[in-house]
This record gives structure tokens, sequence and C-alpha cells, in this order.
């Protein structure tokens, strides 16, 4: 009996970025047991594909998995078949928390920032910096940053 773990790693990282999952599945590639116990689907993986190659490959070492919250037990055909069911919903899942993360950034996105100066603002700066007026002096005359004149001004030398 050994025990590996990946504390505070999630399931969804490759096997590189989880040295207890490696040394697992180093272990079936020996033959060492021939049965993984383990605590929830997710810990093992997140994406269908991934799942089911790894049950894939665990099979073909013949080696089960007994999966405890879920009751799962590879070495029947119907745990087989719940096992691919609960990697379809783990994948699920992760999907939806990572659209509910996206769709926060853009929610605080859209929020965040100065609204753009007016263009006939924009405009009178733009006639200042032609006409030979300094950055400060157009900064003062305009009530604007010296920040925003320069951007101003570089989009004049870039056009």
């Amino acid at each position: 009996m050994a025990t590996f773990l990946d504390e505070g790693i999630s399931g969804a990282k490759g096997r590189e970025k989880r040295p207890g999952f490696d040394n697992l599945l180093k272990g079936v590639a020996r033959r060492d047991f021939d049965l993984i116990a383990c605590f929830s689907v997710c810990r093992i993986g997140r994406s269908l594909p991934d799942l089911i190659h790894f049950l894939g490959d665990i099979q073909t070492k013949n080696v089960d998995l007994y999966v405890h919250t879920q009751g799962l037990d590879t070495s029947t055909s119907s745990g087989r078949m719940m096992f691919s069911m609960l990697g379809v919903f783990a994948e699920f899942e992760r999907a939806i928390h990572r659209e509910r993360v996206l769709s926060g950034l853009r929610r605080t996105t859209k929020k965040s920032g100065r609204k753009p100066m007016p263009d006939d603002r924009v405009e009178a700066i733009r006639r200042s910096l032609i006409n030979g007026q300094g950055i400060r002096a157009t900064a003062r005359l305009h009530r604007a940053s010296t920040t925003t004149v320069t951007t101003i001004k570089r989009s004049l030398e870039t056009v």
C-alpha cells in the first residue's frame, strides 16, 4: 500500500505539475499494485480525454480504480461507464468555472479606466502641439496631464 498526494494542486494540472500523480503512474507502469483508491474522480483529472486515457493505461496493466465519493469500481462494466460519465461532468464543471471567471474579467474591464477625452479637446491639444507649443504649456492651457499631452504628441509623430 502506498499514498500519493498532490495537496493544493488542481486535478486539472498536467502530470508534470503533479509529482504525486506522476509517481502513481510510474507505480502503475511497474505493476506495483492492482487497485488504485482515490477520494474523487476530479483528483485524477478534469478533462474527459485525460480520464479515459488514464483508465485505459491502468486497465492495460490490470489495475482497477475505486473512487470513494462516487462509490465507483472500474472492475465492473457499469463502473467503467460511470467513470466516463463522471469525467464528462468534471470537464463540464471546469468549463463552467472557466466561463464564470472570464465573464467576471470582462465585466471588470468594462468598468475600469477613465472615460476617453472628448474629441474636440484632443483636437485642440493637437493644434497647440502642431503650432509649436511645448508639452507643459499645452497641458496647462488645456487642463490635461502631461502624460495625456505626450500620448497625443506621439500619435502625431506616428501619423
